[in-house]
């Protein structure tokens, strides 16, 4: 039920953390992955990496929100490989100017780094989705899965631009889903993984001090968390290759939190 052995998957921003992370798992998992990512080097460092691990990958650099050039990499992975099994969308992030500092408020806030932010992980998930999702319906098959994100659940302070970019994904993941299985084949599922909080590059500065002790944003992270502690990204590996995997035959549309029960407690 949960064997994925020789399928094919396309992971967005695969040169990143989160990206990268799943996919070492998908390889170990026996998948064939393409990375996709805008960072030759990190793109190029990946594939490598992939490859000593004695798995099947192959590195296109192409940006998520250039639509034609997604579609050369679909046929170029049809052409190698004969289908499109997987589409992992890990591509997204914020920016500074989209993210307000503890003196700022709303009207301080860069609008055109909000429109970036929006654009990236919005359209940068919903570009990949139609070209790469378009090769699923054509086969009857496949699973899409994109990243959202504890800031959809409620407002959480500071990341406005970040938290209605993946709110939009929500609904999308939820239309999408809808519209694969009523239009295409019910084969094709698509689902959303929604992180709680990992300490990485983009948010380690506010959430750890410089002399490695928590600040106060984590308190109250973790004041908010059952489990009481940060996640670690390998976390998310096991929900991915469940919504991926024919044991996930019946889910589509569901937004699942991984997240050490911060979306399900109150606080009191």
């Amino acid at each position: 039920m949960f064997d994925l052995t020789g399928k094919v998957a396309v992971v967005t921003g695969g040169g990143g953390v989160l990206g990268g992370s799943i996919s070492k798992s998908l390889v170990e998992a026996g998948v064939k992955v393409v990375i996709l990512d805008i960072r030759e080097e990190n793109v190029n460092n990946r594939v490598k990496e992939l490859k000593d691990m004695g798995g099947e990958a192959m590195g296109v650099v192409s940006s998520v929100l250039d639509i034609e050039d997604m579609k050369k990499t679909r046929q170029t992975l049809l052409d190698k490989w004969g289908r499109i099994d997987i589409l992992i969308n890990a591509a997204g992030g914020n920016l500074p100017g989209a993210t307000l500092t503890e003196e700022q408020t709303i009207f301080d806030m860069k609008i055109e780094d909000f429109e970036k932010v929006n654009d990236l992980n919005m359209n940068g998930t919903v570009y990949p989705s139609l070209v790469f999702g378009e090769a699923m319906a054509e086969q009857g098959e496949g699973s899409i899965i994109t990243i959202s994100s504890m800031a959809t659940y409620s407002a959480i302070t500071r990341v406005l631009g970040y938290s209605t970019a993946k709110t939009a994904i929500n609904i999308f993941t939820q239309w999408m889903a809808m519209e694969m299985a009523t239009k295409f084949s019910e084969k094709i599922r698509v689902n959303s993984i929604a992180p709680g909080f990992f300490i990485g590059d983009q948010n380690r500065k506010v959430l750890i001090n410089e002399d490695g002790s928590y600040t106060e944003r984590s308190k109250k992270v973790l004041a908010r968390t059952p489990m009481g502690r940060f996640g670690d990204i390998s976390e998310l590996n096991g929900a991915v290759q469940f919504l991926c995997s024919d044991a996930a035959s019946f889910i589509t549309g569901v937004i699942l939190p991984v997240d050490g029960g911060f979306s399900s407690f109150s606080g009191v």
